[in-house]
């Protein structure tokens, strides 16, 4: 399965080439998240939601978020997964946030 590297990631998204889709359970959405995701828990990935974008997954770690872009892939979607997920993500600068846009975290 491909990754990107998260400043790989933070270009394609800000320049709206791609969607972050993170699959995390609900619990650990509401601790925090990148901003602008999409939260689908991984149980509820629908490829046909995504069939018409490039999709960049992720979860805490990486592992679910590799199995979701696998599933995506799957499906035709074009879809890589996050490298280190959204710890790689945090460690790189990127900023995790609450719905309201307040500092989030990952713990």
């Amino acid at each position: 399965m491909s990754t990107i590297d998260p400043a790989d990631a933070r270009r394609r998204l800000e320049a709206g080439e791609a969607v972050l889709v993170d699959v995390r359970e609900p619990d650990e959405w509401a601790a925090g998240h990148a901003p602008d995701a999409v939260h689908r828990p991984l149980g509820d990935l629908d490829p046909a939601e995504f069939a018409e974008r490039s999709v960049i997954t992720t979860c805490r770690g990486g592992g679910r978020g590799t199995r979701a872009a696998e599933r995506l892939a799957e499906a035709g979607v074009d879809a890589v997964s996050l490298d280190g997920g959204l710890r790689g993500w945090s460690e790189a600068g990127g900023p995790i946030v609450h719905d309201d846009g307040t500092p989030g975290a990952l713990d």
